[in-house]
């Protein structure tokens, strides 16, 4: 098992709490895990990046090389293409639809989307609105992660216990918002592959 993930989106749209949330399932699998530094701007609103690397074997770089990344999950869309490089021509994008407009010439949405889906496999949805859905608005981190599920080949059962253990001292409440939410991104990821 090998699994090289690019995460991408703006500052506050939680890409770290998705790496931390396969990083446990993994090392919970007993899997190594490398995850290069987030790089870019901390604050809200700035572009944020992260390489995860996965396997049942030693994994000796942190950084994924260009045209080598199995999935790029972006909670941002237009961030998503920004990665276009690194993807494999068998990998996957799991994007949100609901772009974070941080700058004037930001391009028409339906240009973005329409970029994404010219990819050959390709999961878009409006996390934002399932998230909403859901109980909160704030996972709609989790609806992507639920998206990308099952294309991690990591069983589901783990990335539930990972947000468990992650979330369970901010109570029952938001651990089962977050569950919730990521139900419903697998749910429409399963969907839209039948």
């Amino acid at each position: 098992m090998k699994k090289d993930i690019i995460l991408a989106g703006v500052g506050g749209q939680g890409i770290l709490s998705i790496a931390t949330v396969i990083g446990v399932a993994a090392v919970n699998l007993g899997l190594h895990l490398k995850q290069a530094e987030v790089h870019g701007m901390s604050q809200r609103g700035g572009d944020v990046q992260s390489h995860l690397r996965l396997s049942d074997k030693e994994v000796m770089s942190d950084l994924i090389p260009f045209g080598k990344a199995d999935m790029i999950i972006s909670v941002e869309p237009m961030e998503s293409l920004r990665y276009l490089p690194y993807l494999s021509k068998e990998g996957w994008i799991i994007a949100n639809s609901k772009p974070f407009i941080n700058f004037s010439n930001y391009p028409p949405i339906e240009n973005v989307i329409n970029e994404i889906k010219a990819q050959h496999h390709n999961v878009v949805l409006d996390a934002d609105k399932i998230a909403r859905e859901s109980g909160s608005l704030r996972s709609a981190n989790m609806v992507i992660l639920g998206a990308a599920s099952p294309f991690l080949d990591i069983a589901f059962e783990n990335l539930e216990e990972s947000i468990r253990f992650i979330f369970g001292k901010k109570g029952e409440d938001i651990v089962n918002v977050n569950l919730k939410a990521l139900n419903a991104g697998r749910d429409f990821a399963v969907d839209v592959v039948k």
